[in-house]
């Protein structure tokens, strides 16, 4: 849909600029001969600066859009890989060089290494090579797409750079983006270190990484998966000036970036849920088992405790924090009806809401089934495609203003 409004908006400079071409390039004013020598210039020149700059645009947007659908299936190739707790199986992390095993003998040492931590004597004493070549495989993938990642993005960006194809704004953002692809690694790394580390030493403790730096390595995820498309929002579509003659447009702006914020909140409490495993403990909704508020909902102490290490309490307050986000955005579809918002808005407001619905009733689903893989996976790539139609949402509203009637 921005795509075709891309379109529609180089149209009309199409248009504009065969109007001004129609132009005589002298005029007669009374008897007396006027020439126009700038005009002739222009008309010129025109024609090899509109093209060029419209291309520009094109190819930066294309390549912003390459690197935000990759994000995407980074993340998604990242959940599949927390579901199916194949996260520890690779022990070590190198920046270069790291390459599957080729032959038994290089599994087999794989597998030794395997053995030396605390998920293997833990939990996964009777997996079986053939296992442990699967688990190592998902690990490898998702690392080696990452990498993929950083390529995809530091190539065109260097050649871009020195060819001067950026904004001034643009350029900094390419540094903040480059900056944080590379945050990213260290903090999948990180993330993994902290599920090697002998620290689970209770009768129940299971072997998992900390559920902090899972969280923070889906924040920086998702600023990054964002920040890219509107890259590709701001060079393929940019936002049209939009009078509105309705003073509640301010209002209706502010509400759906706050719909924004809440649909990462959510998200990112839903990292909370991933690390603790507390999809599993009430699946049952909208009770929690036979009760609206469990007893054992503050048994840490502090009760502050509770909130992000507590599996019943991070379970409720993603609950909680799902329904305000649906009433926000459900507030926000049936308010953009009220205005006369650009069409790329009015779409987006749609699609946004539509969404809303579905990505809760996936949640609900995927509860209720226990968590199955395929679930768990369609419930995360839902939140990004919510966080996608609000950017796009946002982005489109950007220079709509109010004027007076």
């Amino acid at each position: 849909m921005f795509l075709l409004a891309s379109n529609l908006r180089n149209i009309s400079c199409r248009n504009s600029f065969n109007l001004l071409t129609k132009i005589p390039s002298c005029s007669k004013c009374c008897t007396k001969q006027v020439n126009w020598p700038r005009l002739n210039v222009l008309k010129r020149n025109i024609k090899y600066y509109l093209p060029d700059d419209a291309q520009n645009n094109k190819l930066l947007g294309y390549w912003f859009l390459t690197c935000s659908g990759m994000v995407f299936g980074a993340v998604v190739l990242g959940g599949v890989t927390r579901l199916t707790e194949s996260g520890l199986s690779m022990v070590s992390w190198k920046m270069f060089g790291e390459k599957m095993p080729s032959t038994d003998e290089e599994w087999l040492q794989e597998f030794e290494n395997y053995q030396q931590y605390p998920e293997f004597k833990m939990k996964n004493k009777e997996i079986s090579l053939e296992d442990f070549k699967w688990i190592w495989r998902m690990e490898y993938y998702h690392r080696m797409w990452g990498r993929c990642i950083g390529l995809v993005y530091a190539i065109p960006c260097s050649i871009f750079w020195f060819q001067r194809r950026f904004s001034e704004k643009y350029r900094t953002r390419c540094l903040i983006m480059g900056g944080l692809i590379l945050a990213q690694g260290l903090m999948g790394w990180y993330m993994v270190k902290s599920g090697l580390e002998d620290r689970f030493d209770g009768p129940n403790d299971v072997p998992r990484v900390s559920q902090y730096r899972l969280a923070a390595h889906l924040s920086l995820a998702f600023i990054l998966y964002a920040s890219l498309l509107r890259g590709a929002l701001d060079h393929l579509s940019p936002a049209l000036n939009w009078p509105v003659m309705n003073k509640s447009i301010t209002k209706f702006k502010i509400l759906s970036h706050s719909s924004k914020g809440l649909v990462y909140l959510t998200a990112i409490s839903g990292a909370f849920v991933a690390g603790l495993d507390a999809g599993l403990v009430y699946n049952s909704f909208p009770k929690m088992g036979d009760k609206w508020l469990p007893d054992d909902i503050f048994d840490l102490k502090p009760k502050l405790k509770n909130f992000t290490e507590n599996p019943t309490t991070v379970q409720f307050d993603h609950r909680i924090l799902g329904t305000t986000t649906l009433s926000f955005i459900t507030a926000v579809w049936l308010w953009s009806f009220k205005f006369k918002l650009p069409p790329g808005a009015k779409f987006a407001a749609n699609a946004f809401g539509i969404m809303a619905y579905t990505q809760v009733a996936i949640g609900i689903t995927t509860l209720l089934k226990y968590v199955p893989v395929y679930l768990g996976a369609l419930h995360q790539s839902g939140s990004l495609v919510l966080l996608s139609l609000a950017t796009w949402l946002t982005h489109e509203l950007k220079y709509v203003k109010k004027v007076a009637k």
